[in-house]
This record gives C-alpha cells, sequence and structure tokens, in this order.
C-alpha cells in the first residue's frame, strides 16, 4: 500500500493540476470586466467563485479519470503531456475509488457554492449553474459519444457558463458584451479539447467513444480547428467595433505569435502525431494566453480612463 503522503499527491495528480490554469484564464475576464465598471468587489465572494470553479475543473478531471480508467481506456491511449490523461490508475489501480470520491466530493463541493450563490444572488444564477453540472456530470460517459456535444462542451462550460456566471455573481446581471466576450473563450476551449482528441484517435474509438477526429478523421477536423481559431480572433475584432471591449484588448492578438505556428502544423500534419505535439503545446498557450492579455486590455484601459 502506498504511503499517505504519495498516495494523496498521486489522487491529486489525477486532477491534472496544470489544467486547471485554465479555470483561472477564464475567470480573469469576468473579473476585469466587473473591475473597470468601477464597482465594488465582495472579496469573499470571488474567493468563493474561485473555489467552486476550480472544484468544477477538478471534479470532471477526477471523474474522467476514473471512467476512463474502469472503460479501459487508460491502457491504451498514446500519452502526451497535453492528453491521454495522468497516467496514474492505470500505474496504481487500488487508488480508482479514492478518486472517483474525489470527484464526486468536488462535484458537491460545487453544487453546494451555486446553491448558496441562488440563495444571496438569485434564481438568475440557475441557467448556468445547473447546465454547468449537467456537463461535469455526463461529459465522460454520454458527451463523448455525441459529436456535436463533445465538440462544445468544453467550450459552453468554461466560456458562456462559467464566464457569464461568475459576471452575474460579481454585477447581479448578464450583458450582451459579457456574453460576446465569453464566446471568444468558447471557441478556444472547445479547440484545446478538439486538438487533444487527435493523439487519442485510436484508443476513443475502441472505447465507443465518437467525436469528430473519429467521425470525419484528423484532416477535416483540422479544418474545424481552424475555423474556430479565426472565429476567436474575429469575435475579438467585432466586439472591440462594437465597443463592447475597449480598443486595448486587442493585446488578444498577441496570441497570434503562438496561434499562426499552431495552425500551420496542425494542417500540414494532423495526422502525424509526431509533428503534431509541438501543435499541442502551441494551443495550450493559445487558449490560457488569449482571455488573460483581453482582460488585461481591459484593466489597462480602466485605469487610463481613471487617469484622465
Amino acid at each position: 500500500m502506498a504511503r499517505l503522503p504519495s498516495k494523496i499527491s498521486r489522487i491529486i495528480a489525477t486532477s491534472r493540476p496544470a489544467f486547471l490554469l485554465l479555470t483561472l484564464s477564464s475567470l480573469s475576464l469576468p473579473l476585469a470586466f466587473v473591475i473597470s465598471q468601477g464597482a465594488s468587489i465582495n472579496l469573499q465572494r470571488l474567493l468563493l467563485i474561485f473555489s467552486g470553479a476550480l472544484a468544477a475543473h477538478v471534479s470532471v478531471n477526477m471523474l474522467n479519470e476514473y471512467g476512463d480508467f474502469k472503460s479501459g481506456l487508460d491502457f491504451h491511449t498514446q500519452r502526451t503531456p497535453y492528453s491521454g490523461g495522468s497516467g496514474i490508475l492505470p500505474a496504481f489501480p487500488e487508488l480508482a475509488e479514492s478518486v472517483r470520491i474525489g470527484g464526486i466530493a468536488c462535484l458537491l463541493i460545487t453544487a453546494l457554492t451555486g446553491i448558496y450563490f441562488l440563495i444571496v444572488i438569485g434564481r438568475g444564477l440557475f441557467p448556468a449553474g445547473f447546465s454547468g453540472l449537467l456537463l461535469i456530470y455526463f461529459y465522460t460517459h454520454k458527451i463523448t459519444h455525441w459529436p456535436l456535444m463533445c465538440l462544445i462542451a468544453p467550450g459552453l462550460a468554461f466560456g458562456p457558463l462559467m464566464v457569464c456566471g461568475t459576471y452575474f455573481i460579481l454585477s447581479g446581471h448578464y450583458s450582451l458584451a459579457i456574453t460576446m466576450a465569453s464566446l471568444i473563450v468558447f471557441f478556444l476551449v472547445n479547440n484545446l479539447l478538439l486538438l487533444n482528441q487527435f493523439p487519442d484517435l485510436e484508443a476513443d474509438k475502441n472505447a465507443g467513444r465518437c467525436h469528430y477526429p473519429i467521425l470525419i478523421g484528423r484532416k477535416k477536423s483540422a479544418w474545424i480547428y481552424a475555423g474556430f481559431l479565426v472565429a476567436a480572433y474575429m469575435l475579438l475584432l467585432i466586439c472591440v467595433y462594437l465597443d463592447f471591449l475597449p480598443i486595448y484588448s486587442l493585446l488578444g492578438l498577441l496570441s497570434l505569435l503562438f496561434a499562426i505556428p499552431a495552425v500551420r502544423i496542425i494542417l500540414g500534419y494532423a495526422d502525424d502525431m509526431e509533428r503534431l505535439k509541438p501543435a499541442l503545446a502551441l494551443n495550450a498557450a493559445v487558449t490560457l494566453s488569449t482571455p488573460v492579455l483581453v482582460s488585461s486590455g481591459i484593466i489597462w484601459h480602466y485605469i487610463l480612463s481613471l487617469a484622465w
């Protein structure tokens, strides 16, 4: 039996800690919106938001690790630093039940956090919160078998649901501006999961999953990736043009330094996993940096407006 510290560290590893940066990146956007409006931020609520959002992300990761282990998928994936899971449960199968319990516990934390905000903020949060819980619970066993839902579920969770839900908690209302901005995250996060499915195509297919790389192949899926990437940057430009975002939000275009080489590799080497690996890293950099850069632009605009 593993010593307790080692056991705990291995269980924590199934939450894929490096991937949790995605939650912080997504939350930077509604936080920047609220700050730019000069509203006071309740630090207790902000801490609860971050805790509930991180618990949600940990939950879906741990339940995904457990589900992939039980289905046998984890034993056949071509693991990379960005796809294929942590590899903990195939190496330490005795931890499977602990990981399942951990995933459920984090889901309950998320649900209780949501219930608290429903009570203190109002029922307007319910659609986003309840939809998010459904996505977490059904992701591994159901959603990964439906190509369209598998394609858009990650973006829905981290984009409109997380971004708009957080904004509602902090401001007390929704807005068209934050909804449009959340769609930037929607397309980027969809791409993150889409590309990470490329190395796992054969293993996923044998496990009964059905996503677009399985359904139409990697090369055609690469064009979906390119289309989503264009849509994300076009939305940024549209949001600035319509004055939903300040012009300094165009800092988000700096992530094109990662996006352009990524899309070139993906379109050129969709079926070559060795040559595709650098694109996985570039894709992660695009997804994490773009919301933070846009948020930085929003805050910079606000600081300059105070100076003027």
